[in-house]
């Protein structure tokens, strides 16, 4: 396991990260420490979490996931790890959260924070993260940028004060983004610099064999503004197993979240992985191992966030350490990606 500086935070992080957001949901308590474990003893130093897992997340399990980890860190070495969590951003069906009225001002960080905090048994959070901008962008299949969905939204210099508030504090040691534009990137670092504001040191968007778009233009803001990029989604919703390839197992994802991950059932989708798949087996590796692999040796990537229910399966992601793409691996990606851009974007 190799470890890389975040940008420009003193973090070292793993160059796999733990996601977590099936812990309450998916996995048991028991089940989520026995991963915990596992993950660490392979080397893993890098958990991230959120406010809102696990997802789906309905009123009665939100935020069981900081309370398991919660639990499993009390009996870890704190300084040893480097532990990540967010805050929702402005969702009226999280009705749930802050009663639907969520915002990244004064009153619903400090909420945040504390409630974080407490689950998650600890001082302080490494690294805390919006999770998604308070002001309007297109998310998560959502369609192309539209000027007539902008809202009112807290100006990012009074996000950053709040955010500068609790590193003072000690509460937080850097900030991060998540599901953020290349205009919010360098906005961010903007202000920040401009105002003397704690500077965004990452950004956790999706980026897989079948959605490169962070190639297009995040690439270079985030290059520019020494911001390094987290990526989640790197297996597409497992799809890039290749397991939805003959059938939808039982409780897989899209097994228990049809309508959630339904645009994922695209032909195009289909055709890429079938494709993707037969590369993997050529070479020797799994399809998984085949798509971690690429996405933990792009030159922008800090750290690639894998999600696991099962040790098999994070037993699997985590051997893909071991894999490096040699340049005719690579010419065949770049030969099916012309075929088939972007399908799961």
């Amino acid at each position: 396991m190799e470890y890389n500086q975040l940008c420009d935070s003193d973090l070292r992080v793993s160059e796999i990260c733990l996601g977590t957001m099936t812990y309450g949901y998916q996995n048991t308590k028991e089940e989520a420490h026995q991963l915990l474990d596992y993950a660490v003893s392979q080397g893993v130093n890098f958990i991230d979490t959120s406010e809102t897992y696990p997802f789906p997340n309905p009123t009665k399990t939100q935020g069981m996931t900081e309370e398991y980890i919660g639990n499993w860190l009390i009996n870890q070495p704190r300084d040893k790890l480097i532990i990540a969590t967010k805050i929702a951003g402005v969702s009226p069906q999280l009705t749930w959260i802050r009663n639907g009225k969520n915002r990244i001002d004064k009153a619903n960080v400090t909420e945040a924070i504390e409630g974080s905090l407490k689950r998650l048994k600890t001082d302080y959070i490494d690294l805390y993260q919006i999770h998604w901008p308070d002001r309007y962008v297109p998310l998560f299949g959502q369609p192309d940028y539209d000027p007539q969905w902008e809202r009112e939204t807290i100006p990012i210099a009074e996000q950053l004060e709040v955010f500068a508030t609790l590193i003072k504090a000690g509460k937080i040691r850097y900030l991060g983004v998540s599901n953020e534009t290349a205009w919010g990137v360098c906005e961010f670092c903007h202000i920040a610099k401009q105002l003397n504001l704690p500077k965004i040191v990452s950004i956790q968007n999706g980026f897989s064999l079948l959605n490169r778009l962070f190639h297009v233009n995040l690439a270079e803001a985030c290059r520019l503004n020494h911001v390094g990029l987290l990526a989640y989604n790197p297996l597409a919703f497992g799809f890039l197993t290749g397991k939805y390839l003959t059938d939808i197992p039982q409780k897989s994802r899209l097994d228990l979240f049809k309508e959630i991950y339904s645009h994922y059932d695209q032909k195009s989708i289909m055709e890429a992985t079938k494709l993707y798949v037969n590369l993997a087996h050529e070479n020797g590796m799994t399809p998984a191992q085949l798509a971690l692999a690429y996405v933990r040796n792009r030159w922008f990537v800090t750290s690639t966030i894998v999600g696991a229910t099962k040790i098999e399966q994070l037993q699997e992601n985590l051997e893909s350490v071991n894999i490096e793409l040699d340049e005719i691996i690579l010419a065949n990606i770049d030969q099916i990606h012309r075929a088939y851009p972007n399908p799961a974007a």
